[in-house]
């Protein structure tokens, strides 16, 4: 997934539903590069200092991102060095 460009989509404004094909994973996780994306939310980096302790305990290669307001959606910047660096990707949400 690494090194290829990053194609924003919009979730929003669906009048009908669309079933899209999951697609399959291509590595283990094991051998993924896994980022952890805080939204900024109040206590999500607590919640992702968590996930990352328990990802790397397990030998997991993590990366951190923060978005820099949860009231906006992610700079494209932001979204494109994900895309880059990354195989899989946690969101921390926590309210």
């Amino acid at each position: 997934m690494r090194n290829q460009p990053y194609v924003m989509r919009d979730p929003t404004a669906e009048l009908t539903d669309v079933l899209r094909e999951r697609l399959s994973p291509s590595k283990q996780l094991s051998d993924a590069v896994i980022g952890l994306l805080s939204i900024s939310k109040e206590r999500s980096d607590e919640f992702l200092d968590s996930v990352e302790r328990n990802l790397v305990a397990e030998g997991h290669n993590v990366v951190r991102f923060r978005k820099p307001t949860y009231t906006r959606p992610a700079p494209e910047p932001l979204a494109q060095d994900i895309v880059e660096q990354c195989d899989v990707v946690v969101v921390g949400l926590a309210d």
